[in-house]
């Protein structure tokens, strides 16, 4: 049996009282408060949990209990992590909230999973204050992380005043941890349920894997609302003894690099794709660079090391989107080592993960991972099925989506397509619709239909993954509807999609920046009506682009 989450970290705060927790810029709400324009904050174990305590105790006077859900939106920071801990302290359920939704994307997951209350970071209260009046929270509390001037909404700062640390609830490993949503803006909303067990075995696996220690810095750039993020880069380290860091990929990133001192760098693609191509166009502009790394790419890598990170910089690593196998051999070659994980939402969320200097095809599974491949090709390539310890419950009051990825004996569809030879899982593409960008962002071709489709100019609408510079972008295929459009006298499909195209910037104003369609070259309008299976739904294969 796991331990749970809330005592993996009370164990580790035991053991590494004085150690540094966590090492946070602060926010820009509160840098004035500080005097600077940078500061990077450093919270000792013990002084983490003696504001967890705290907190949980100020929750629970505001009705928090076990089995309640409480919702946090914010990017990470110190405050962020308080928050999670004190909330699984009072054995509740936390429900993590990309902050980049709008505020209807917001509300419906706040309603669908019937949350106690939010914390939430100071530019997210306007939002949620008129969510709240608009009657959706009934009688939810609001905290905010900064000062608000709405005498409703409680500071967090203030909660902590004059509060006895609240003794830890005893909860069981099967309790709720996590209800992490796949998904935001229908009214299908997936909340993928991870109990404690899940979330404390991919993390105790995941430790074993990577051979963490308790002197390791991690660096990550991947938010905590990811699971990628919570699991890897938050409740990992912390549970560890090591130290978190978090940071935005900004103008401060080399600052925070040079003070941070990390040992582990942890990243989507994206990040790693620029930070290859920046090191391999300065090696081509330098000479002296581009003899030593001829004549010895280790010595290059080993110079890089130094500069970029210090000598104690350990690996990469990478997850939440497909990583650049180029990308990969190419850091290697530089004998600096890059680990590479696979896994969803759903599987809390590591499945697979390769070694650092991996030099064979595929993934081997972590602890207690069972892999399946169900109905392969000649080729041995079907959808990848999953089995452990790390697999969520279920879907949040949605048994029939549950009931369509997970069967009665724990194995998890994945939607995915792979092999699985010797151990060893090899991906070759995926199933689901879900367009993965190189950010590690999940975009649903689904959700964006949703709010194209009730544009009047559009009659039929398929939204896929297409390609832009070399990385995925949010395509569409449109059937126009033509009886709407001659109506107004548009009669030429250039202009019909001039048209279309003003429409769908106006509605993607709807949605988070990420999810948008962002260029008109990324529309095509079909001549034909998009031919369909028998239950109406578009058949999306006859219609994606040549690879």
């Amino acid at each position: 049996m796991y331990p749970t989450v809330s005592r993996l970290f009370e164990d580790a705060v035991q053991t590494h009282k004085d150690r540094i927790a966590l090492r946070m810029p602060v926010p820009k709400e509160r840098r004035s408060e500080r005097g600077a324009q940078f500061v990077l904050n450093e919270v000792s174990y013990v002084r983490l949990a003696e504001m967890v305590g705290r907190l949980a105790a100020a929750l629970k006077e505001l009705g928090v209990g076990r089995g309640d859900r409480v919702a946090l939106a914010s990017k990470p920071r110190t405050a962020w992590a308080t928050s999670f801990f004190a909330i699984l302290r009072c054995g509740a359920t936390v429900v993590p909230l990309d902050p980049e939704l709008l505020k209807g994307e917001i509300e419906r997951i706040l309603v669908e999973a019937q949350v106690k209350g939010v914390i939430a970071s100071g530019s997210k209260m306007d939002d949620l204050v008129a969510i709240r009046e608009a009657g959706s929270l009934g009688d939810a509390f609001l905290v905010s992380m900064d000062r608000s001037k709405d005498e409703n909404v409680h500071f967090l700062d203030a909660l902590l005043l004059g509060k006895n640390p609240l003794p830890l609830i005893d909860v069981a490993p099967s309790d709720l941890a996590v209800l992490m949503y796949t998904s935001g803006t229908t009214g299908n909303a997936k909340g993928a349920m991870l109990t404690h067990a899940n979330i404390a075995s991919n993390t105790l696996a995941a430790q074993k894997v990577v051979e963490l220690r308790s002197d390791d810095r991690f660096l990550s750039i991947v938010p905590w609302n990811h699971i990628y993020g919570l699991t890897m880069t938050l409740v990992c380290p912390l549970v560890t003894g090591a130290a978190a860091t978090y940071t935005p990929v900004d103008r401060n990133l080399t600052e925070v690099m040079r003070r941070a001192k990390p040992t582990i760098l942890l990243g989507v693609p994206k990040l790693f794709n620029v930070l290859y191509g920046r090191i391999t166009e300065s090696i081509e502009k330098s000479a002296i660079k581009h003899v030593i790394f001829h004549l010895s790419p280790t010595l290059m890598g080993r110079l890089i090391r130094h500069k970029l990170f210090g000598n104690q910089f350990r690996f990469f690593a990478s997850g939440g989107a497909p990583l650049n196998p180029t990308t990969a051999a190419g850091f290697r070659h530089l004998g600096l080592g890059i680990l590479e994980g696979y896994g969803l939402t759903e599987t809390s969320p590591l499945l697979t993960m390769c070694e650092a200097f991996n030099d064979q095809p595929g993934m081997k599974t972590i602890e207690d991972v069972e892999i399946r491949i169900d109905h392969p090709d000649d080729t041995g390539v079907g959808e990848v099925v999953a089995r452990g310890p790390g697999v969520m419950a279920g879907y949040y009051n949605n048994p029939a989506a549950t009931a369509e990825v997970l069967e009665a004996d724990g194995w998890f569809h994945t939607g995915d397509l792979g092999s699985y030879k010797n151990g060893r899982l090899v991906l070759c593409g995926r199933a689901k619709n879900v367009i993965v960008l190189d950010t590690g962002k999940n975009v649903y071709p689904e959700e964006i239909e949703w709010e194209l489709a009730i544009i009047p100019s559009i009659e039929e609408v398929m939204v896929y993954e297409g390609e832009r510079q070399g990385v995925p972008s949010v395509y569409a295929k449109i059937y126009p509807n033509w009886t709407f459009l001659k109506a107004q006298g548009v009669k030429d499909p250039a202009a019909a999609l001039e048209i279309i195209w003003e429409a769908v910037k106006e509605k993607c104003e709807n949605l988070a920046m990420f999810k948008r369609i962002k260029y008109k070259e990324a529309l095509t309008l079909v001549e034909e009506p998009f031919q369909k299976s028998v239950k109406l739904d578009i058949k999306r294969h006859l219609y994606k682009p040549e690879s």
